[in-house]
């Protein structure tokens, strides 16, 4: 039997205007779309009337996959494809699976020998590192750190010696309302010189993306509570390595 095709379909990130960071052609196909999976039954709602999907909204079928979601339930979310129909599935903002749920979906589609296809939208990971002026060479997305400060804060330290070692620019997310938190514990953590980067409601009217080290943030007010924003690490300078017996051996002959 054919198969459908499972599209992965960007989301604004904000309430701005859709056509702004949604192209064209990803709304082209959406409206050719009546099986959706998606993480919350109500925002994708309104952002497919908002995107002004042809279809009836009462008439699409809409499934959700969230993190209370079961490796079990992800099967009958791929019915509607195993039987010859197109789907798609749709973030909660950006890019699906990518800090959100997907992935494992995602990778059964694969195992199904279903044709996965991304389309062209918002990746707030992307943009922030773009503007960042931080190494886009070499970068990592951490995710969530742990939420208990004292865990976090290691957790800090442990990424900013990676950020050293690799020349590496670290990524990482938190919930909004935790934003503070967060930043108070990276002031707490890492050394003056590391540069740090928060990115803000990114496409939105009053987005806010500075990067300044440390030492600078320390001095700086920064009103991000409830903005859902990315934070992004480059340590400065160069780790303490162990000495060996020989190089211990050379130092004493010099």
């Amino acid at each position: 039997m054919h198969t459908g095709k499972l599209f992965l379909i960007p989301t604004p990130l904000g309430n701005g205007k859709i056509e702004s960071v949604i192209p064209q052609g990803t709304l082209d196909i959406l409206h050719t779309l009546k099986f959706f999976i998606v993480e919350e039954l109500r925002t994708a709602r309104r952002y497919l009337n908002k995107a002004g999907i042809k279809t009836p909204i009462e008439e699409l079928v809409l499934s959700e996959l969230n993190e209370h979601s079961l490796e079990t339930d992800l099967p009958a979310l791929l019915k509607p494809i195993m039987e010859g129909n197109d789907m798609g599935l749709l973030s909660e903002a950006g890019a699906p699976a990518v800090a959100d749920p997907g992935a494992n979906l995602i990778a059964l589609a694969h195992r199904r020998h279903i044709e996965v296809i991304p389309l062209v939208g918002p990746s707030s990971i992307l943009l922030a590192l773009m503007a960042s002026g931080l190494n886009g060479q070499s970068f990592a997305f951490a995710g969530y750190l742990p939420v208990k400060s004292n865990e976090r804060e290691q957790c800090i330290r442990q990424l900013e010696k990676h950020s050293i070692v690799g020349q590496q620019t670290q990524i990482f997310i938190e919930t909004p309302y935790r934003n503070h938190a967060l930043l108070n514990d990276l002031l707490a953590s890492c050394a003056p010189h590391t540069l740090l980067c928060i990115a803000a409601n990114i496409t939105m009217p009053d987005a806010y993306i500075h990067t300044k080290t440390i030492a600078e943030w320390k001095k700086t007010t920064v009103a991000i509570h409830k903005k859902p924003s990315i934070f992004l690490l480059q340590g400065v300078g160069k780790q303490k390595t162990r000495k060996t017996k020989k190089d211990i051996r050379s130092t004493r002959r010099n």
